[in-house]
């Protein structure tokens, strides 16, 4: 990151909340429901319009717009060279999601780089904006598709660091009183494909000791699936979402149960502890219930921890705007985690009301969502004092 040559470079240009709050507003429409949501899902149409909208929007503001072979919208100052700090998040969404996840740190990102720019500011040449494309990842592809390209392209050599500005999606800033959040880091994430064999039969005339019931064996797993993560790791979680079991019939014992685990952690070790108690409890609910099963791993994404000294930027400007703020993990996957394989990266939050978001009623007061887009300008002034550091560039 570049140099500081005087003091007045720490101090970013005043952003604008009105028009950050007003292209929020323009952007919710493309893809707006009734209920106030949003059906932005990446590659739908509501979704390029929206990357043209971003496009037209930049140049509106005189930067230079860009979309790459994967179908990342990027905004920067015409002809700078760079490197450049990367800001920004995604703006496809879940079906029926909500407004702000993802589309705030786009929005946000944009506002910084236009008052960078109109002010003549002397880092606005080394900022960098985008919008991922498919953060979400709805369809077959898994999710954080336009992270996963920019990585392994040549641009990333470009760069010099990633900040990325979200609101929090979980309950914990809003219901401990906070009004920032400094991410530490992004869980890990492992799903385990599991199927359990057993014997479908007539429910009515099978006796429970002559039963091999596949979903009796799901269930006892599903039970107990809180307390097997939480004795590895008390901070650690787990999901089961959708199972099915076999035939499917009122009347008939089950003869197979397929559902997947989720578990998200910080700590790889704790990841990979809480697989191998998955892979006993399986066998041992499949065992008492005279039946044989299979654990397969779906996918696997491994934790991300922050660059110290990003997060010591973003910490930097959390104390100097005077509001209560707290370190946190981000249960939730970003692109900010993608990007921290291959360059320095940082996450500020805001609250979400009620921890609710992937839904219409999605909600942070205007008030926190202009703060948040100024603590972040200034964590943004203070990243690009940093000496330039391209260690992640060579793989040191």
């Amino acid at each position: 990151m570049a140099a500081s040559s005087s003091a007045p470079r720490l101090t970013p240009p005043r952003i604008s909340a009105d028009r950050l709050l007003a292209d929020l507003a323009e952007l919710a429409r493309i893809g707006g429901r009734p209920d106030g949501g949003v059906d932005r899902v990446a590659g739908s149409e509501a979704d390029l319009a929206a990357r043209r909208w971003l496009a037209s929007r930049i140049e509106a503001a005189g930067l230079e717009a860009r979309t790459d072979a994967a179908g990342n919208v990027f905004g920067r100052v015409p002809h700078s060279r760079g490197p450049w700090l990367l800001l920004g998040s995604h703006t496809d969404t879940v079906p029926a999601g909500g407004r702000l996840d993802g589309a705030y740190g786009v929005m946000a990102a944009l506002e910084i780089l236009r008052a960078f720019h109109e002010a003549g500011h002397p880092s606005a040449e080394q900022l960098e904006i985008v919008s991922f494309y498919d953060e979400e990842g709805v369809g077959a592809g898994g999710g954080l598709a336009g992270s996963t390209y920019l990585c392994a392209s040549e641009h990333a050599a470009e760069l010099s660091g990633y900040l990325e500005l979200h609101i929090e999606q979980g309950p914990r800033l809003e219901a401990e009183g906070f009004e920032l959040g400094v991410v530490d880091g992004i869980v890990g994430i492992d799903r385990w494909d599991i199927t359990i064999h057993g014997a479908a039969n007539h429910a009515g005339t099978t006796p429970y000791s002559m039963r091999r019931d596949a979903g009796a064996a799901a269930g006892r797993i599903l039970h107990g699936l809180r307390r097997l993560v939480q004795a590895v790791d008390a901070e650690m979680v787990a999901n089961v979402g959708e199972v099915r079991l076999l035939p499917g019939a009122t009347n008939v014992v089950p003869g197979e149960a397929r559902f997947v685990v989720e578990m998200r952690a910080l700590d790889p070790r704790s990841l990979r502890r809480a697989a191998e108690a998955l892979h006993e409890e399986v066998a041992a609910a499949a065992a008492e219930a005279g039946c044989e099963a299979t654990v397969t791993p779906r996918s696997s994404v491994p934790p991300a921890p922050m660059d110290p000294r990003l997060v010591g930027a973003v910490e930097a400007a959390c104390a100097e705007s005077g509001r209560r703020w707290r370190r946190l993990v981000s249960g939730a996957g970003h692109d900010a985690g993608r990007m921290a394989e291959v360059v320095p990266a940082a996450m500020l939050f805001v609250p979400s009301h009620l921890g609710i978001s992937h839904s219409p009623n999605e909600h942070t007061e205007p008030a926190l969502l202009a703060q948040g887009a100024w603590v972040f300008a200034s964590a943004a002034a203070k990243a690009l004092e940093f000496p330039r550091d391209n260690d992640h560039i060579s793989g040191k």
